[in-house]
């Protein structure tokens, strides 16, 4: 075959080139304030919302070797951790206009490639203190709930982040014991600076909706006077609330009963929001400002911890958990139904409306409702074609044959209801509704299992293979309804429930009126739920919003000025001492530099610096006030403790967005740092590209040949 082979150019690398182009389009999806794209099919003019890097990678024209390796990075960490890819995909950009850099200085490629893993295992190692435990999360967030310099002047303001908001408001009951003390804080060393962390605290007092005081720094005896009040703190706590919408009585649920439906409106949070399985305070948290799937899963975990064996568990079993998109209606509608919602047809629904309060015998499926369906067992090899098996002049009759045959099996072992894990043929559809049996296609495999358990159905390949054994019973089926109670048909598809008594299967439905959102909303809300998974799987998280960065620059940083380290002096010894110390701390500082990128994006795409000039220096001034404390991890968990790492004095967006503490999962994300370095590395290592196959002529004839030499 005609070959072509075109030198990478050491100096200017074009693998690192093409992954810089490819993840700079990717810049704008970090943060919590992110910048959606439109993706537009040149083939149907269909469009779509999307805001994550997966959706992106799957829309580029990724035909080079760097951007198909750059998939399959995206890929495998969204497979795994379904999150961090906007992360590993912005540092693959950063990283590699870094190592470009290093390139044109010079520095030989075995040096980059040793100095910067070493460096990378040096950061994951020093990042370990600070993880918090996932039982020590409720405390860390809820320490300084109500920020301790902005409580006084903020706790009047209706609408701010203090006991005015109602999110925080059911985060600063819950914590609150019986005697009133003051809270010394520990402080660096170094009192200069910022570094003074004896501020004004509140501290959490007696039980579920009772008073709250506020307690003052050591050794200050000042009154305490309510920022627009004209009254002390303790004379204003005395007030118990007990008819505010802010407060709700232990042991009823806001839950709407409809269908069993879990609204977990915010405006009007239940008893248990912040504490529903341990786990309320970690999902706001991990939501990263998504509200709307916030309240879903809350919601989701207040309902398997009602219906878990063990009432101590605290684990999301993400198995019993479904989506179901429904277009035509307010997101404000979406909602948690127990047991499985799906799409149906106006045909499907005129049978399920026959079905209206009548218990169903269930059928499942575990392959495809065809005729020509072969298990994985009985399927032919894929090169082999086969025109004629045996001539049969009544070959026309045997679709009919085989649909009456199966229709005969359904009929006598009174089948309603019908799972199929694959394809179902249109005729056997037809031929359903016609004798009012409800079949359901493409039904994952959890779904099944979940039913099966519940009716005592025996999942069965063929029709043919069917006993009285195999059914289950004690199903039912309605219209879904939306959370006003009424019935939703949207014409094309009309979604309807399928449940069972003690089913542990959930559905969040996600409702939008525009079609373009549908699978942004549903992207958000697995991105959340596999967060807290791994978190709840980890057993701990980070810190979020910067701090793990901020640290890791802080550690590079020394270790830039001690070059010694980090690095194989083998791999580089052929360099001169003086200037192998030279290139290591280049190297250092080049790796760096992705952090201190990531941190300057970071603070602009969330309106805390006009500029990226602006957010380095601010970063600069966090690096030195870290420095100056002794202990860059003490200052970094301290600042996040008081509000956030890198909060700036006025932030110009909504206090539920910036107000609310964020952390990361461990796993994932220092995953996605080796997996974006690891990315650079191997392409920085390549040192040709060679093209095979027939394609000279589309070679010749583009912009780029004459950097080709055909073999």
């Amino acid at each position: 075959l005609p070959m072509a082979f075109r030198d990478v150019n050491a100096r200017r690398h074009i693998g690192l080139q093409q992954l810089s182009s490819f993840a700079s389009t990717g810049r704008t999806f970090l943060g919590p304030v992110k910048s959606h794209k439109f993706i537009v099919d040149e083939i149907t003019n269909q469009s779509s919302l999307i805001c994550s890097a997966v959706r992106l990678i799957e829309s580029l024209d990724l035909t080079s070797a760097a951007g198909q390796l750059l998939n399959e990075t995206i890929q495998a960490q969204n497979k795994e951790f379904k999150t961090g890819m906007s992360t590993l995909l912005f540092l693959v950009g950063a990283w590699s206009n870094a190592v470009v850099e290093c390139l044109q200085q010079n520095i030989p490629v075995p040096a980059i490639v040793s100095v910067m893993s070493e460096g990378l295992n040096s950061c994951c190692e020093r990042i370990q203190c600070l993880q918090i435990p996932i039982p020590d999360v409720k405390r860390e967030l809820c320490s300084s709930r109500v920020r301790p310099k902005a409580f006084e002047s903020k706790i009047g303001q209706v609408g701010c982040d203090g006991l005015t908001n109602p999110w925080n408001l059911l985060c600063f009951q819950r914590d609150i014991s019986a005697t009133e003390e003051v809270i010394p804080i520990n402080s660096c060393s170094h009192q200069g600076d910022g570094c003074n962390f004896n501020e004004c605290l509140v501290s959490p007092l007696a039980g579920f909706g009772s008073v709250t005081s506020v307690v003052k720094a050591v050794g200050d005896k000042s009154p305490s006077v309510l920022s627009g009040s004209g009254v002390t703190a303790s004379s204003w706590i005395t007030r118990k609330l007990t008819h505010s919408r802010h407060f709700s009585t232990p042991g009823k649920s806001r839950f709407s009963s409809q269908q069993g439906d879990f609204q977990g409106d915010p405006s009007a949070p239940s008893a248990d929001l912040c504490g529903c399985c341990g786990l309320g305070h970690l999902v706001l948290a991990l939501s990263h400002g998504n509200q709307s799937s916030v309240k879903l899963l809350q919601s989701i975990a207040a309902h398997q911890r009602e219906t878990a064996e063990c009432s101590d568990s605290a684990q999301i079993n993400i198995t019993e958990i479904m989506t179901c998109c429904v277009l035509g209606l307010p997101e404000s509608y979406s909602s948690v139904s127990p047991g499985f919602v799906t799409l149906v047809s106006p045909e499907q629904a005129t049978v399920i409306k026959h079905f209206a309060d009548k218990t169903l015998r269930v059928l499942l499926m575990d392959g495809d409702l065809t005729e020509q369906y072969r298990h994985l067992g009985f399927n032919r090899a894929r090169n082999v074609r086969t025109v004629l098996e045996h001539p049969d002049p009544q070959a026309g009759r045997a679709g009919d044959t085989w649909l009456s045959r199966m229709s005969d099996i359904l009929m006598s072992f009174e089948v309603n209801l019908v799972l199929v894990k694959g394809d179902v043929c249109e005729t056997v559809m037809e031929r359903c509704i016609a004798s009012r049996i409800l079949v359901i296609g493409r039904v994952a495999r959890d779904v099944l299992r979940a039913f099966g358990a519940a009716t005592g159905a025996q999942a069965v390949t063929y029709l043919s293979q069917l006993n009285a054994s195999c059914i289950g019973n004690g199903a039912w089926a309605e219209l879904w309804k939306a959370s006003d109670g009424r019935a939703v048909d949207l014409g094309e598809l009309v979604p309807a429930r399928i449940s069972a008594g003690g089913i542990a299967l959930l559905t969040a439905v996600l409702t939008t009126a525009l079609p373009a959102r549908a699978q942004l909303l549903e992207d958000q809300f697995w991105t959340l739920l596999y967060r807290l998974h791994h978190a709840l799987k980890d057993g701990k998280v980070f810190p979020g919003g910067g701090a793990v960065e901020l640290l890791c620059l802080s550690h590079i940083q020394a270790l830039a000025e001690q070059p010694g380290r980090p690095g194989n002096d083998k791999a580089v010894g052929e360099l001169p001492s003086p200037r192998l110390a030279e290139c290591k701390s280049m190297v250092l500082q080049a790796l760096a530099s992705g952090w201190r990128q990531y941190l300057s994006v970071l603070l602009c795409n969330t309106a805390r610096a006009s500029s990226e000039l602006e957010a380095g220096a601010s970063v600069e001034r966090h690096l030195q006030k870290a420095a100056a404390c002794g202990s860059p991890s003490a200052y970094i968990l301290e600042e996040f403790r008081r509000g956030g790492v890198l909060r700036s004095g006025s932030d110009p967006l909504p206090d539920q967005v910036t107000d609310l503490k964020v952390c990361d999962n461990v796993a994932a994300k220092t995953e996605a740092w080796r997996r974006a370095l690891d990315l650079v590395l191997l392409v920085l290592q390549t040192d040709a590209e060679i093209i095979t196959g027939p394609g000279r002529n589309q070679i010749l004839n583009s912009p780029v040949s004459s950097e080709f030499m055909f073999l």
